[in-house]
C-alpha cells in the first residue's frame, strides 16, 4: 500500500466528489462538502498542498477506506 502524501486542495475536491460528496458552501478559505450518509461534513483547506494529517481526518470523517482513497486518486 502506497504512504499518504500531500495532496492539492483541488485532487482532494476530485476524489471526494468522486466519492459521493458534493459541495455545500465555502467560508473564507476552506471548503465544506457533504454527503446525505455522513453525518459530519468534511472540511478542505484551500490549499496548494494539504498535509497528511488533514487528509486522514476528512478521511475518517466520510468514512473512507485507504485501498477506496487510492482507487479515487488513481483515477483522476
Amino acid at each position: 500500500m502506497p504512504r499518504l502524501t500531500p495532496q492539492s486542495y483541488k485532487t482532494l475536491v476530485k476524489i471526494f466528489k468522486l466519492d459521493g460528496f458534493s459541495v455545500s458552501r465555502t467560508e473564507g478559505s476552506h471548503i465544506i462538502m457533504s454527503k446525505p450518509e455522513v453525518d459530519r461534513p468534511i472540511v478542505i483547506p484551500t490549499y496548494n498542498e494539504v498535509g497528511v494529517d488533514i487528509i486522514k481526518a476528512n478521511m475518517r470523517s466520510a468514512g473512507m477506506s485507504r485501498e477506496r482513497y487510492f482507487e479515487l486518486l488513481n483515477s483522476i
